[in-house]
């Protein structure tokens, strides 16, 4: 069964209307994944999720959502290891929550103290169909 064209904008509104919070990965998630079994970048080098809010994205349509603005995390003051997938979870807690979505990078990031990754606006696409 596939949900229609008309029902996939109305669930991408009211799945990510809600506060939630962007995770960094190094390895990726599954569909069985929760905030304790994701293989985050590790609790340290200033490593946090970042939130995001209704605000963040622009009104769904044809089953999928964009960001409108970016998402930047804070810059790492250590080695944060190779970033390849992502994760939108219900908690900002390291280690904790449900895993709401969950997606691979278009390419992989090393981030290294100093760096500050970033999902430019208009980058970070979900989609449902």
């Amino acid at each position: 069964m596939s949900l229609s064209n008309y029902e996939e904008p109305i669930i991408l509104d009211s799945i990510l209307e809600d506060d939630l919070y962007i995770a960094l990965c190094t390895a990726a998630p599954t569909d069985a994944s929760t905030g304790a079994t994701i293989v985050e970048v590790a609790d340290a080098g200033a490593y946090a999720r970042e939130a995001i809010g209704a605000a963040d994205w622009d009104a769904a349509v044809a089953g999928s959502k964009t960001t409108g603005n970016a998402i930047t995390f804070t810059t790492a003051t250590g080695a944060w290891g190779t970033v390849t997938h992502f994760a939108i979870l219900d908690s900002a807690v390291h280690g904790a929550g449900n895993v709401i979505m969950w997606g691979a990078l278009t390419g992989s990031k090393v981030i290294t103290t100093g760096d500050a990754f970033r999902f430019p606006a208009g980058q970070l696409t979900v989609t449902l169909d």
